[in-house]
């Protein structure tokens, strides 16, 4: 999970280095935290959140492939 939102993230921005992921693991859930650089942000979360909404998606569809619940949060 982390390694697949690593990967989506740090083709979108323009500072791959600055992208940081974090993955706790719960018994049923998943969170992923997701740090990028400040000026990277809008390009994260796209316009009206439509990007982010989409991470979540192709995250939510890898988490049940593995029976787990996942959630993504964006960081500043």
């Amino acid at each position: 999970m982390r390694d697949l939102i690593e990967y989506i993230a740090k083709a979108l921005v323009d500072k791959p280095e600055d992208v940081e992921v974090k993955q706790t693991e719960g018994e049923k859930t998943t969170i992923v935290e997701l740090r990028v650089a400040q000026e990277d942000l809008g390009k994260v979360i796209g316009k009206q959140g439509k990007t982010a909404r989409a991470m979540r998606i192709i995250l939510n569809a890898a988490g049940t492939k593995l029976g787990k619940r996942c959630v993504l949060e964006i960081l500043e």
